[in-house]
């Protein structure tokens, strides 16, 4: 383990040098050619717009323009600029200038021909002296007057000498650093590997019809945190497959029902008789329709086990408030009352928020008579948002409040619905780290709030 650690390290290690060193080279390249293309812009400019200094016009002729632009040459260590005219080299950089290629005959005698051209030339040249990057710029002013060219020069050799002083500097670390992971991987697989077959023992006894078991976990370093994430996993995977388990039993139990109805139905039913025919495809509609209501209620509590069943977001709680008892005014005639609205701006995921709310203002219009009040509110107090319902229906028995959260259950011998409702809205407030509470008297009415954590937006 300790030598395929430390070989894969250094093969990372030289791989990404070598990656960077040729990246450099290219980018040294693109600089440069950047640099001399640019010169040559500069000295286009100089000779269509400037004004020799010496006459305060125009320049007249070749060698004037070239004199001030090497004068003006800004140049670093490794570039050099030469004047030619009339076929030979006719102005250099100042003498402070340490790179003069002007000295490099080679290299005269290779731009002399180009300087006598029409056109800019550009490109590199190896000489005994130096490798160049050299850019060729003519000028002509015609009038039988002398030819001449600006020569840029960079040396290509000292720009390498940098990248390989930083190639040198590189190696050195990442020799070092190679040394160091592997005193560190000696140390640390000894540690490392001892519980790992602690580990594998234990994750094997773990099977699918006992998923209670847990690794357990000691220390703090990766293996202890590998430990945590995998029981975390488990109990997710615990809560998945309890969740599917439930869905398939509650699915298995309340279809089973609607299923033996139609099938009756439809055995009994005489074709012949179009009264028989109509009466049977009405109650098998209805039917049809509770089945689809029961299926997308037990995969909305099929989802509620999933993390990204709400998605909290800034909310206007009272906003939120009017446009929720707006909508619950279509669920029946009641008289409905705005008890109370909190003004804030809280983290919560308002269509599921609102997806309660709403369950529960029916609940109270299934379970009150026409023209009873019902009255909807939000409060902040202590640290918590208050979202609540209230009715003056038959309430709830006291026998029943903690049940009728749970699935398939009903309060008060009550018939219809689905039973899911406010197992749904106890999902969604458990989602959001919230619970639901019930106060409730049989024959009053009842309240129903829920209760969500105060998180308010950053």
């Amino acid at each position: 383990m300790i030598a395929a650690v430390v070989a894969l390290t250094g093969i990372a290690l030289t791989s990404s040098g070598l990656i960077v060193y040729s990246r450099g080279n290219a980018l040294t390249e693109q600089r440069i050619a950047a640099d001399l293309d640019r010169a040559v812009e500069e000295f286009g400019a100089l000779a269509t717009t400037g004004l020799d200094p010496q006459t305060g016009a125009g320049f007249a002729d070749a060698r004037s323009l070239l004199r001030v632009a090497v004068q003006r040459s800004v140049l670093a260590s490794s570039e050099g600029v030469v004047g030619v005219v009339g076929g030979r080299v006719e102005w250099a950089a100042q003498s402070a200038v340490p790179f003069r290629p002007e000295h490099d005959p080679d290299f005269v005698a290779a731009m002399l021909p180009l300087a006598a051209l029409d056109t800019v030339s550009r490109g590199s040249l190896q000489t005994p002296q130096r490798n160049y990057r050299y850019i060729v710029a003519p000028v002509a002013f015609g009038d039988g007057q002398p030819t001449g060219a600006l020569v840029r020069a960079v040396d290509f050799g000292a720009e390498e000498s940098l990248l390989a002083e930083v190639w040198r500097s590189y190696v050195l670390v990442a020799a070092g650093s190679l040394l160091l992971v592997g005193l560190l991987i000696w140390i640390l697989v000894g540690r490392l590997l001892e519980p790992i077959s602690w580990m594998r023992r234990t994750a094997g006894e773990i099977t699918d019809t006992d998923l209670g078991r847990r690794i357990p976990v000691r220390g703090t370093d990766d293996l202890s945190a590998l430990g945590v994430t995998v029981n975390h996993m488990l109990d997710r995977l615990e809560s998945a497959v309890g969740a599917q388990r439930e869905l398939l039993d509650d699915v298995g139990h309340e279809l089973r029902t609607p299923l033996t109805i139609i099938r009756g139905h439809l055995e009994l039913l005489d074709p012949a008789d179009a009264a028989d025919v109509a009466t049977t495809r009405a109650l098998l509609l209805d039917e049809t329709d509770r089945m689809g209501r029961l299926v997308d209620d037990l995969l909305t509590l099929a989802k509620a086990e999933q993390p990204e069943f709400v998605r909290p977001a800034s909310t206007d709680v009272a906003r939120l408030t009017d446009e929720t008892l707006a909508k619950a005014t279509g669920l029946g005639e009641r008289h409905w009352v705005l008890d109370e609205l909190a003004d804030a701006e809280l983290e919560l995921d308002g269509q599921r928020i609102a997806q309660a709310w709403l369950q529960l203002a029916a609940n109270a219009v299934r379970y009150s008579t026409a023209g009873s009040t019902v009255g909807m509110g939000s409060r902040l107090a202590g640290g918590e948002l208050r979202l609540w319902v209230r009715d003056e229906g038959v309430g709830i028995a006291a026998t029943d409040r903690d049940r009728v959260t749970r699935r398939f259950e009903r309060g008060n011998g009550a018939s219809g619905g689905t039973g899911l409702g406010l197992a749904i809205v106890a999902a969604i407030a458990r989602a959001h780290g919230g619970r639901v509470d019930i106060e409730s008297e049989s024959g009053r009415g009842s309240t129903v709030t829920l209760v969500l954590p105060e998180r308010r937006t950053q």
